[in-house]
C-alpha cells in the first residue's frame, strides 16, 4: 500500500512537527496533498547541537560500520520503492516508471560511497630513517546541504552518501515544493540505526535557514545543488566565514551532432533525453547543434517525435511526460518561447499549454534561433529544445562553449578524430558522446566555469567531505 507520507522535521534522532506550515501541490491537478512542518530558529539550532554531537561519534566509527548503515538503509530503500516513487510523483508530477528509476539511482550513490568509505586511503612519504611523514584523510566535520525540488530523492541522496560515507554528519534542508524524497531518507536511516544526530532534516525559508547555518562555527562545509545566482550568494555567506563549499549550479547543455552519424537515431535519442524530467534537470539536452548537411532530418525528426509525446499525470499509464513542477516554470517557459518567436525563430512543436488545472507544457521545438534570442543564453529549465544549423566541429564547439555555463555536454560521432576534439575543447564537466546519459554513481560529476565546482559521485566524491592532515613524526627529540 503507497501513500504520502507525514512532512516532518528530523532532528537528534527524532521527528519532530511544527506550528508553521507550508502547503505541498500535486503539480499535477495544483491540489494540496500535505503541510510541511517549517523549522523554527530553536529548531535550526537544535539541528546544529545534534550535528556536533553525531559528528563526534560518526567521524570515531569504523569505515566498515559506516558502510554496513549506509548499505542497510539503502536496501531498505529498494524494498520501499514503491511507496518512494509514489511519493515522488504526487508531489513532483514525473511519470510513475522516472520516479522508481530515480530511488534506485540514489540507491546507487549510497551503495558506491559505502564502498569508497573504506577506500580514502592515506599516505606514508619516503623520508630519512628517523621521522616520518603521514597524510590522513579526515572527515571535514558537520555540513549544511541544501538540495533541489527536480529531484526529490536521488539529489538529497549525494549530499547524504557523500557526507556520511566520509564520517561527517549533515544537517539537509531539502526543497519545501517536493519534500517526501529527504524525509523517506531519513526514516531508512532511522530504521538501519544511523546514531542520533549524524543526519538531520529541516525545511522552511530557504534564505533564512542557510543565513543562520552557514556562519555557525559548527558548520565546516556548505553543499549545494540549485541555479547559479543561488550559488554564487551561498558561497558569498560561506567565504565570508571561510567555509569551503562544493556547488553544483545550473546547466545549458549542448549537443554537437556531427556530420557521420544517423540523424534520425540522434533526433529520436535526443527527443526521449529532452523529455525526461520534463526537462526540469541541470544536464538536460537543451542546445541542439547540427551539422547541415544533417539539418533537415534531424530537425524533421525531432519534431515528429516530440509531438507524439503523451503528457498527462504521472501516475496515469502510458504516460510519458509529466507537468512541470510549479507555476513559475511554465511562466518561465512561456515568456522564452514568446522571445525566441519574437526575433524571428520557427516554432516546430509545442509552445501553447492545453486549458485546465495543472502546470502541464509540452514538449516544444525551436529552429533557427538568433543568438540574442533569451532562451540562448538562460537555462529554460524545462521541455524545450533549440536547434541550430552549424558548418562545421569548429563551428559547433564554439558556439557551445560561449556561455558561462559548463556542466554537461553531448555530442554525436562515430570519428575518433571528432571524439578527440570533442574531449580536448568541450568546456565542461562532464562530455558524453553517442549518450545522453550525463553521470553514473561511479564517475565523478560537477561543473567548470559559473556551473560550479567541486564533484560529486566516482572516487572523487567524498573529497569535499574530508580535510588533509599531514603528520611529521620525529622518533626521538
Amino acid at each position: 500500500m503507497t501513500s504520502y507520507p507525514d512532512l516532518e522535521l528530523y532532528i537528534a534522532g527524532r521527528w519532530r512537527t511544527s506550528s508553521d506550515t507550508l502547503p505541498v501541490l500535486n503539480p499535477a491537478d495544483e491540489s494540496v496533498i500535505g503541510a510541511l512542518a517549517i523549522a523554527s530558529r530553536a529548531d535550526l539550532d537544535d539541528a546544529l547541537a545534534a550535528a556536533t554531537d553525531g559528528h563526534k561519534v560518526w567521524s570515531r566509527t569504523a569505515p566498515a560500520k559506516r558502510a554496513e548503515v549506509i548499505l542497510k538503509a539503502a536496501a531498505l530503500m529498494r524494498e520501499r520503492v514503491e511507496e518512494i516513487a509514489y511519493s515522488i510523483t504526487l508531489e513532483h508530477g514525473k511519470p510513475l516508471a522516472q520516479a522508481r528509476l530515480e530511488v534506485q539511482r540514489g540507491c546507487e550513490f549510497f551503495e558506491w560511497d559505502a564502498a569508497e568509505a573504506m577506500r580514502a586511503y592515506g599516505r606514508v612519504i619516503p623520508s630519512a630513517p628517523d621521522i616520518r611523514y603521514i597524510v590522513l584523510q579526515q572527515p571535514i566535520g558537520p555540513v549544511a546541504a541544501f538540495s533541489p525540488w527536480n529531484f526529490p530523492m536521488s539529489q538529497p541522496s549525494r549530499k547524504v552518501a557523500g557526507a556520511l560515507a566520509a564520517g561527517c554528519s549533515i544537517i539537509l534542508k531539502a526543497a519545501e515544493e517536493t519534500p517526501a524524497g529527504a524525509i523517506h531518507i531519513a526514516r531508512a536511516f532511522h530504521d538501519a540505526g544511523l546514531p542520533a544526530g549524524v543526519l538531520n532534516l529541516v525545511f522552511g525559508i530557504p534564505g533564512d535557514i542557510s543565513a543562520h547555518l552557514i556562519p555557525q562555527p559548527s558548520i565546516r562545509l556548505v553543499a549545494f545543488t540549485g541555479s547559479t545566482a543561488v550559488g554564487k550568494h551561498l558561497t558569498e555567506i560561506a567565504a565570508r566565514n571561510m567555509k569551503p563549499v562544493l556547488m553544483e549550479l545550473g546547466g545549458h547543455a549542448p549537443v554537437i551532432v556531427c556530420d557521420d552519424v544517423d540523424p534520425v537515431a540522434a533526433a529520436e535519442a535526443s527527443v526521449a533525453r529532452k523529455a525526461r524530467n520534463t526537462g526540469q534537470v541541470c544536464t538536460s539536452p537543451t542546445r541542439f547543434f547540427v551539422h547541415e548537411k544533417l539539418y533537415r532530418a534531424f530537425v524533421e525528426t525531432f519534431a515528429e517525435r516530440a509531438k507524439a509525446i503523451k503528457i498527462g499525470n504521472g501516475l496515469e499509464s502510458g504516460t510519458q511526460m509529466g507537468p512541470v513542477a510549479n507555476h513559475r516554470r511554465k511562466n518561465a517557459l512561456e515568456t522564452l518561447v514568446r522571445d525566441a518567436r519574437d526575433k524571428g525563430a520557427r516554432l516546430l512543436a509545442g509552445g501553447e499549454c492545453a486549458e485546465g488545472a495543472g502546470y502541464f507544457y509540452p514538449l516544444t521545438v525551436m529552429a533557427e534561433l538568433p543568438e540574442d534570442a533569451r532562451a540562448m543564453r538562460e537555462e529554460p529549465f524545462g521541455p524545450l529544445a533549440l536547434i541550430n544549423p552549424v558548418r562545421s566541429l569548429d563551428d559547433a564547439i564554439e558556439k557551445a562553449n560561449a556561455l558561462p555555463f559548463g556542466l554537461a555536454a553531448y555530442a554525436f560521432t562515430h570519428s575518433a578524430s571528432n571524439a578527440h576534439q570533442l574531449s580536448e575543447r568541450i568546456e565542461a564537466g562532464n562530455l558524453s558522446i553517442n549518450t545522453l546519459e550525463a553521470s553514473v554513481a561511479e564517475t565523478p560529476f560537477g561543473g567548470v566555469k559559473e556551473s560550479g565546482y567541486g564533484r560529486e559521485g566516482g572516487a572523487e566524491g567524498l573529497h569535499h567531505y574530508m580535510t588533509v592532515k599531514n603528520v611529521s613524526h620525529r622518533m626521538t627529540i
